[in-house]
């Protein structure tokens, strides 16, 4: 509302629409019959299709007419220009989250919900509003309706995790973004392989820590309020495989499309080759989803046709060659990354020949001894790799899981305190310090 008071009024749009669609589908559920169970359908899809509607106009409207004007200026017509729509915040989030309330009403698996404040309440969910993750209403349905009651302890726990989550987001992402938009900002085709694998394997980390950081500050916030969001990162980087890989990548997205666009299209008890479609089409929404633009169709269609591979082969199931498969399936999802990260297809592609030394012109050495030469790369990478792996939460903060928490002796949880408050004061200077504060979801 503080950066764009009118976009506020599609929010409060969005809710006023769902509430009542809701009332409608449990209205003609109540009634039931052949009649009632037909109209009750076509109410969700009705839903469903302005809810999509709404979410096309903000996020994709402008991005469809340059395309379809630059189509056209190929085949010798007129083009035309269209003014670009501001992207509402936390648009492509609560959409997202209003369409799950319709069908876990319409699917029984929650109950509708009456008063219009909740649904406020569970729509504007400002923890996670803005980067997820992405909560299905029937997980919080009943800490919605319930009197939540915080202990301190569960405080305490919810502090440490937000506090662990922006460590994650300033000391490491914010770090490794310098890097990576250094790389990314040069001619691609003036940089040595060795560069260009400097700069993705930074912004392979950059993402990976500026995600994982939001989801840990979400979830943290979630529990000082009395909420329980759930688990968006797994520790993706450790994966034999990309089926592995979409395990452990923002949770909450990818079991999304599971449950609501994969299994409706029939999922895996269709046919082979209408499953291997299915995957295709979830991975190419999945692209779409993160961003207006062909870089992120790529991205999804890359990732998508890796897993139809693996599945096809049976590489995902495969328990050899473990160090093997890590690497192919990094290689994977580094060169992915690039698509993601570039502006255009054509200058992903030029980064990418970069990488794999198909560059004849690579010349900017200069750049990766200026990392190369600093210790304080080597500490950052080291850093990187090492928060990455579930190694420090194994032998350290075990006890800081909003999940799955232990119980650790009173001197490790003491070092524990004197660390997370470090940790505080660090992100507190950079914070005062630093203006370079990158918001990389910001645009999905």
């Amino acid at each position: 509302m503080w950066s764009s008071p009118q976009y506020l009024l599609v929010m409060i749009g969005v809710i006023i629409i769902n509430y009542f669609v809701g009332i409608y589908i449990d209205k003609y559920d109540i009634i039931g019959g052949g009649q009632s169970k037909k109209l009750k359908s076509r109410i969700l899809i009705i839903g469903i299709v302005v809810n999509v509607l709404v979410l096309f106009i903000f996020k994709y409207l402008s991005f469809t007419i340059n395309s379809l004007s630059e189509a056209a200026q190929m085949l010798g017509f007129n083009g035309w220009t269209f003014t670009n729509i501001v992207l509402p915040v936390g648009i492509s989030f609560y959409i997202f989250q209003s369409i799950s309330y319709l069908v876990d009403i319409y699917r029984k698996d929650a109950p509708v919900q009456k008063s219009i404040k909740n649904l406020a309440l569970y729509i504007s969910m400002f923890p996670q509003l803005v980067a997820g993750p992405i909560v299905r209403y029937n997980s919080i349905a009943q800490d919605i309706e319930r009197k939540r009651e915080i202990s301190f302890d569960v405080f305490i726990l919810g502090l440490k995790i937000f506090i662990i989550g922006l460590a994650k987001k300033v000391l490491i992402a914010n770090q490794m973004a310098v890097i990576a938009d250094t790389m990314f900002t040069q001619d691609a085709a003036y940089l040595t392989a060795l560069n260009a694998w400097i700069g993705a394997l930074a912004y392979t980390f950059q993402i990976y820590f500026d995600f994982s950081g939001y989801s840990d500050m979400a979830i943290g916030l979630g529990l000082m309020i009395g909420f329980k969001f759930p688990l968006n990162f797994n520790y993706p980087y450790i994966s034999y495989s990309i089926t592995d890989f979409w395990r452990r990548w923002h949770i909450s997205l990818s079991s999304w499309f599971r449950d609501y666009v994969y299994i409706p299209l029939g999922g895996n008890r269709v046919k082979i080759s209408r499953m291997y479609l299915n995957l295709l089409i979830v991975f190419i929404i999945t692209g779409i989803w993160h961003g207006a633009n062909w870089t992120f169709l790529v991205w999804g269609l890359f990732h998508g046709f890796f897993l139809v591979l693996e599945k096809f082969t049976g590489l995902n199931k495969m328990e050899k060659y473990k160090p093997f498969r890590w690497i192919i399936t990094m290689v994977i999802v580094i060169t992915a990354w690039v698509f993601f990260r570039a502006d255009t297809i054509h200058d992903a592609l030029l980064y990418i020949k970069a990488m794999f030394g198909f560059n004849s012109n690579g010349e900017m050495l200069i750049l990766s001894k200026l990392y190369l030469n600093n210790p304080a790369f080597y500490i950052l990478m080291i850093v990187g790799i090492i928060g990455s792996t579930p190694l420090i939460k194994k032998y350290f903060i075990k006890n800081i899981d909003a999940f799955n928490p232990v119980n650790v002796s009173e001197k490790v949880l003491y070092l524990q305190n004197i660390i997370i408050i470090v940790f505080f004061a660090a992100v507190y200077i950079m914070l005062a310090n630093n203006t370079y504060n990158p918001f990389i979801y910001f645009r999905f």
